[in-house]
């Protein structure tokens, strides 16, 4: 199991979000973030205060699925979130030593929703 975490353009999320529905992601999570470094395009820059920096708005994506789904998910997230710009954002994949369903109590892989859109 792992946890992907996809950071990208707030613009990119609907086309990233309705592909993701198309290979059947398992439950998504997109969540509002600020970016903060010099990696953001420089025309896509707000400056902030209370942050003490320039940041840009992004949106994180989150989603548990078993390897071969991570696969598929990286794929259609590079193709559908690139515009070539500097800025275009960043995937992290991260192990998953343990997921439990809070309703079933079922644990491992068999508590979560694989790309086809069926448990283990």
């Amino acid at each position: 199991m792992k946890l992907l975490k996809a950071y990208i353009r707030t613009f990119m999320v609907d086309a990233v979000i309705h592909a993701l529905k198309t290979i059947g992601a398992p439950r998504l999570t997109a969540i509002d973030v600020r970016a903060l470094g010099d990696e953001i395009a420089p025309d896509k820059l707000n400056i902030s205060a209370k942050l003490g920096s320039t940041y840009t708005t992004m949106v994180k994506l989150e989603l548990v699925c078993n390897d071969k789904c991570v696969e598929e998910a990286v794929k259609v997230i590079q193709k559908e979130a690139r515009t070539g710009r500097k800025g275009d954002g960043i995937i992290v994949i991260s192990p998953i030593e343990q997921a439990i369903k809070i309703r079933t109590g079922r644990k491992g892989e068999k508590s979560i929703i694989n790309c086809n859109g069926k448990t283990k």
